[in-house]
């Protein structure tokens, strides 16, 4: 932890915007090193164009490789494309729309030449796929939370949400082959030219999500309450739509920081000093924290809000599991128009609070691998009425059942927040202590421990067989899990349960550790416990 943490960013803290576009067209990356071809993670390619990770080769590659994936699984209808404001997203969706309109693909970008959440681009998707034959998909432009050197691409067929490994392999290994020769094959013309094309249109992001806020949320309980409502967007995609959603909707509401600024001068750094746009972090989220008392609820969003981080004038910055299990108690109470047999998505790795809360309500709970795709067929068909992750990103449906979008969406659960306070008179905190005082107070946290390459592969393959303790911290195990209860997907780690207690163990992708995710119902001494055995047990199986 950095004694910087939570400090306002210095000016040697801030990238160099001139030498990060001109990478982003200078460098050529090199596919036959690793670290600078195309990899798709849980939310797309990332990387810098600093370092060769992101630049022009990439985004053009990554373009022609959707365009020939659409046309091989038949999608026909438009493709809605949005960007954040992170400074390699603007080139990167120029990139994009030069090989677009060369292949004359019918793309749809903001009509206002502004910034669109992902949640937006999922809901357009959803919204025109609902009444219409010809299926539509979307790229967003967008790193998340990343740090302002960063540039990110991702890509959401007709279901809405985030691409499965199956279609994100195809797509990053056709890439990568275009990359190998040179980009031959890939069909681009220039820019001036592709925003006259004829298969080049503008779509309305911002207006028809902000109009159809009430299908999904109680606004009118909002409204009345009068709450005063501090929004935060933390210099992202999110800023001119809670100014809309203030006006059109007549809330009492703040945008606390509309600013725009690609250095995020403006931000206190997180843990590491690094600038990251991280609502569920207490140190990024520093200014708003320190003003929680001017506001009945403060929130914040990420670049492209699909992540919320929730502020409470009795608590400070919510743990996002701790928001998770309140927003599943109020939802399933409160949804009438839900069906009595919808289910309850969580990730392997959130709060075990959430499976005490679903069996108090008598719902049926899915457990998935991490990654909110997995969350998508259930969201999509109305089996599962909420996903949520641990770190900070969730969604769920329309008040009449229906999807209302496939992937996070931090904007509503931003405004979730307002309405249990609005409906119930308690602050989400507030209402999470209750829970506390029914089925405990759970300590939960994440370590990481160092791990090679050879071991990091043998997590990843571990078989249940493999792991020979009987007991966890005192504790008789319950269960060993390599696949996810929910729908037995791999998890690509290990799972260990005890009546009171878990850890999960998954390789970083990106780092030489695994992270060890436990909780304990028994108190902090006793997670501790868990974590160190958690690391014997991991290390002896993979040692």
């Amino acid at each position: 932890m950095s004694n910087r943490a939570g400090q306002r960013a210095e000016p040697s803290d801030l990238v160099d915007l001139t030498a990060l576009l001109d990478a982003y067209y200078d460098v050529v990356p090199d596919p036959s090193n690793v670290a600078q071809r195309v990899a798709f993670g849980t939310s797309g390619h990332r990387g810098s164009s600093l370092n060769g990770a992101f630049n022009e080769q990439h985004i053009a590659a990554i373009t022609q490789a959707i365009v020939e994936y659409r046309t091989s699984a038949g999608i026909t209808g438009p493709l809605f494309m949005g960007k954040d404001t992170h400074a390699l997203s603007e080139p990167a969706q120029n990139t994009a729309l030069e090989v677009l309109a060369a292949n004359g693909v019918n793309v749809l970008i903001d009509a206002r030449n502004g910034f669109t959440p992902t949640p937006a681009v999922s809901h357009a998707i959803l919204v025109h796929n609902s009444t219409r034959t010809e299926q539509a998909d979307g790229i967003v432009v967008t790193p998340s939370h990343n740090p302002p050197a960063d540039g990110g691409f991702k890509y959401n067929p007709p279901t809405g949400g985030p691409a499965g490994s199956d279609i994100t392999n195809w797509i990053a290994d056709r890439a990568n082959q275009l990359m190998e020769n040179g980009l031959d094959g890939v069909r681009r013309i220039p820019l001036g030219e592709a925003r006259l094309a004829d298969s080049v249109g503008t779509y309305d992001f911002l207006a028809h999500y902000v109009e159809d806020l009430p299908a999904v949320l109680n606004l009118d309980a909002i409204r009345s309450a009068g709450l005063h409502i501090g929004a935060d967007p933390l210099g992202g995609a999110s800023v001119d739509y809670w100014g809309a959603i203030a006006e059109r909707h007549k809330l009492n509401l703040t945008v606390v920081n509309p600013h725009i600024d690609p250095q995020w001068a403006f931000m206190t750094l997180d843990w590491d000093e690094k600038i990251r746009m991280d609502c569920s972090s207490p140190y990024a989220m520093a200014s708003l924290i320190s003003r929680a008392g001017d506001y009945d609820i403060a929130t914040g969003n990420d670049a492209d809000a699909d992540r919320h981080g929730i502020v409470t004038p009795d608590a400070g910055l919510m743990n996002p599991n701790h928001y998770l299990a309140t927003a599943i108690d109020y939802l399933y109470r409160n949804r009438s128009g839900w069906s009595a047999d919808a289910m309850v998505g969580k990730t392997l790795v959130s709060s075990s609070m959430i499976d005490r809360v679903t069996a108090d309500l008598g719902r049926v709970l899915m457990e998935v691998p991490v990654g909110f795709k997995w969350f998508v067929p259930g969201l999509l068909s109305g089996e599962t009425a909420f996903g949520g992750e641990e770190s900070a990103g969730a969604s769920f449906l329309r008040l009449d059942g229906r999807p209302w979008s496939t992937d996070k969406d931090g904007l509503l659960l931003a405004l979730l927040a307002s309405e249990m306070t609005a409906v119930t008179g308690k602050t989400p905190s507030q209402r999470y202590r209750e829970l506390t005082n029914q089925f405990g107070d759970p300590e939960y946290a994440r370590v990481d421990a160092p791990a090679t390459r050879e071991q990091k592969a043998a997590l990843a393959k571990l078989s249940p067989s493999d792991v020979t303790a009987t007991t966890l911290a005192g504790e008789e195990i319950t269960a060993r899990l390599t696949e996810a209860p929910g729908n037995g997907a791999p998890i690509g780690g290990l799972k260990v349960t005890t009546e009171n207690a878990w850890f999960a163990a998954r390789p970083s992708g990106t780092e030489d550790v695994y992270k060890i995710y436990a909780e304990s119902f028994k108190g902090e001494e006793h997670l501790h416990q868990v974590q160190a055995e958690a690391k014997a047990i991991v290390d002896g199986v993979i040692s």
